[in-house]
């Protein structure tokens, strides 16, 4: 049976910064959150530039073609950074991170660079109970160094993201096989960092609409003390109709 998929996505400014410098795609066939870094308006600048620069490849593609597309589309972005960077030498030092979904038929392919995370919420089997697994794994220095939590301030530092240079700065690709009843999450570090992944569990699990899920998905950061900027996009896979395939 063929696979369809209906998403919904949130942000919220959360409840200390002063602007967002988040920023999402919510298209068709491709999905985004970016997560700006950078002194004063450079972050957003900087995640808006590189939602914006993806938004010609939210298009119908061959499955065979999903890892070398996205890839691209990536690089392609990472140009924006890099074209208005030398033209506005002030935005020196602004880069986002991304996580990115693109799909077609039954198959997508998941690129990240960051610490803006990917969830995957699946049935386990003949229990009919559900698992969450985080699918990405953060680019932050503890990652890197076994000791970087003793540093003050260092551990959390993102070790990789998108700035417009291309020395090791690729994202991650992972191809992954959907399922009817998966339920994807990509989201900030302004969830991730403030809620519990018990607590994102127990909002997922939940028979909800997409758009009712992103709800209570923010309003637990918010909940938490929304420390952070919030983005989140939901992403539920179904079997399609008759109706939905013609």
């Amino acid at each position: 049976m063929p696979l369809t998929v209906e998403a919904a996505a949130r942000t919220h400014i959360g409840l200390v910064r002063r602007s967002n410098q988040d920023a999402f795609l919510l298209g068709r066939h491709l999905l985004a959150v970016a997560d700006g870094l950078g002194g004063h308006n450079a972050g957003e600048i900087a995640s808006s530039s590189v939602i914006d620069a993806l938004r010609p490849y939210d298009r119908q593609i061959e499955t065979v073609q999903l890892m070398d597309t996205l890839g691209r589309a990536v690089y392609s972005a990472s140009e924006t950074l890099q074209r208005k960077i030398q033209v506005q030498p002030e935005l020196a030092g602004m880069g986002t991170t991304l996580v990115a979904m693109l799909w077609s038929g039954k198959m997508a392919v998941l690129a990240h660079i960051g610490d803006s995370r990917a969830y995957l919420l699946r049935d386990s089997g003949s229990s009919s109970t559900t698992s969450l697994v985080q699918i990405t794994e953060d680019h932050t220095c503890e990652r890197l160094l076994a000791d970087a939590s003793s540093v003050p301030g260092f551990s959390g530092r993102i070790s990789r993201f998108l700035d417009g240079r291309p020395d090791g700065r690729s994202p991650d690709l992972a191809t992954w096989e959907l399922r009817a009843d998966d339920r994807f999450l990509l989201c900030s570090d302004g969830l991730s960092s403030a809620v519990r992944s018990e607590l994102i569990h127990e909002s997922l699990r939940s028979s909800a609409s997409p758009e009712n899920v992103a709800d209570s998905l923010v309003a637990l950061a918010i909940k938490h003390g929304g420390p952070d900027n919030i983005t989140v996009v939901v992403m539920d896979v179904r079997e399609a109709t008759f109706n939905q395939i013609t």
